[in-house]
């Protein structure tokens, strides 16, 4: 990733992608699985569904606890704002009109696999990185950009964790 000067309010974006020599259906039972990804994240510890929910679906909700050593522990509650099975999942954190945040995986046919794209954007609703940046606003940026890094880290090795899984599970004739 490289500096781009990005401020909180300019909703900055990062985006992991990844080939799977799996194909689509078999990726989307990975990522449409919100239990498994505590397993892949050192950040996200738990999740669960809310309202009796079992599967994903627009406008369901599931709740995560997570932890960051810098900011701290906290839960959010995020409600899926798109769903096109073996297509995309995506999720606003908070408030779906003004989330904290948005995260997507998006699936598309290629060459007898599937490429796997997960996409999030900062804002442009308050989060806990907001009350670091109230603290030093002078450091907005970097603190912006330090954020964004750490997501792109964890989410090129949530893509390919989800790859390995997906390939694994494909070469045993799952």
């Amino acid at each position: 990733m490289e500096w781009t000067g990005a401020r909180y309010a300019d909703k900055p974006t990062v985006e992991a992608r990844t080939r799977i020599d799996a194909p689509p259906r078999r990726v989307w039972e990975l990522v449409s699985d919100i239990h498994l990804m505590p397993t892949l994240s050192a950040e996200l510890q738990s999740v669960h569904w809310l309202d009796k929910v079992t599967t994903p679906a627009v406008g369901a909700r599931f709740v995560g606890r997570s932890r960051h050593e810098s900011l701290g522990e906290w839960e959010t509650t995020s409600y899926v704002v798109e769903y096109e099975q073996d297509h995309v999942f995506a999720w606003a954190v908070a408030d779906p009109q003004l989330p904290s945040a948005l995260w997507r995986f998006t699936l598309e046919s290629a060459r007898a696999g599937t490429e796997l794209t997960q996409w999030m954007q900062m804002g442009p609703g308050r989060s806990g990185l907001s009350f670091a940046i109230d603290r030093m606003p002078d450091k907005e940026q970097k603190i912006v950009f330090v954020r964004l890094r750490e997501f792109e880290r964890s989410m090129a090795g949530t893509v390919d964790a989800i790859r390995k899984l997906a390939e694994d599970a494909e070469g045993a004739g799952a």
